[in-house]
């Protein structure tokens, strides 16, 4: 749906204000999500950038591959293809990371009281639901590491609700110590990915490819913010349809997306019917 005029033209100024200050910025379309591909990127047939381990897009010049098309380029952000997107655009959203910033996100009370007992205090941005924490310096982001609160910075967004009030401090060792702490481990169940028929070789083989495929389906879990059985399953079916016949698929790669599932809160029991139901629908 095509956002009002005014709107239109607020997200812009936004996006170049923050742009010019050195904070990558991307459009977001309604229900706070990144654009999908465009045609030439759809499927990675592109390539993606490799692991997308830096932000910006592919070659194309449109606003793909979510938080890894924030871009600080105003050439970029006023071109015609980003300007399309920013007729449609329902917020910004900028990557944390990419302006060595480190996001604590708390989604309710409870949160932030712990937030606020925990914590040095630094800059603070209201939310929907609750506060931003805004902290000097990257750190790697990890969603679910407290109930109620994820940590945003290299390789995620956060949606732009203002600068915020406060002094920004340095990142602290608590919140380190958040995200390098592992996840439980969850062990799925054996299975063996039929062959694909007729044989030759697999053109996911590739590294880059499947390696880029498992992580956007981890990135994909690790974003939902509801129906997280109904996202497991779909992002489950999505890398089955792609990877499945050809027997490309791993056990460390299904562990992956196993322990992305874990880390949003289903249950290995959970993870293992939706695994076993994607497989079902697809007949493998």
């Amino acid at each position: 749906m095509t956002q009002p005029t005014d709107s239109r033209r607020e997200h812009l100024r936004t996006a170049r204000s923050l742009a010019a200050s050195g904070v990558p910025v991307l459009p977001l379309r309604a229900g706070k999500v990144p654009f999908g591909n465009c045609r030439h990127c759809a499927d990675n047939a592109c390539g993606g950038r490799p692991n997308m381990k830096t932000p910006g897009p592919c070659t194309c010049p449109h606003p793909c591959h979510g938080w890894a098309a924030a871009t600080t380029d105003p050439g970029v952000i006023i071109s015609s293809t980003w300007v399309r997107a920013w007729r449609e655009a329902a917020a910004v959203a900028y990557h944390p990371g990419g302006a060595g910033l480190t996001v604590v996100d708390l989604d309710n009370a409870e949160a932030i009281a712990w937030a606020r007992a925990s914590l040095p205090a630094t800059r603070t941005v209201r939310t929907t639901r609750g506060e931003h924490w805004l902290y000097q310096g990257a750190t790697q982001s990890t969603n679910a590491v407290r109930p109620g609160i994820d940590i945003k910075s290299t390789m995620a967004y956060a949606r732009w609700l203002g600068p915020g009030t406060g002094t920004i401090t340095a990142l602290p060792d608590v919140v380190r110590a958040l995200v390098v702490k592992e996840p439980t481990a969850v062990r799925p169940t054996a299975i063996t990915v039929p062959a694909r028929i007729g044989g030759g070789e697999c053109r996911h083989r590739t590294p880059a490819y499947l390696d880029r495929g498992i992580a956007m389906a981890e990135q994909r879990i690790a974003e939902a913010r509801e129906a997280v059985h109904a996202t497991v399953y779909r992002t489950f079916l999505a890398v089955l349809s792609t990877h499945g016949r050809c027997g490309c698929l791993t056990d460390t790669h299904i562990a992956r997306l196993f322990t992305a599932a874990h880390a949003k809160g289903e249950s290995a029991r959970h993870c293992t019917d939706a695994w076993t139901n994607a497989r079902t629908r697809l007949g493998l």
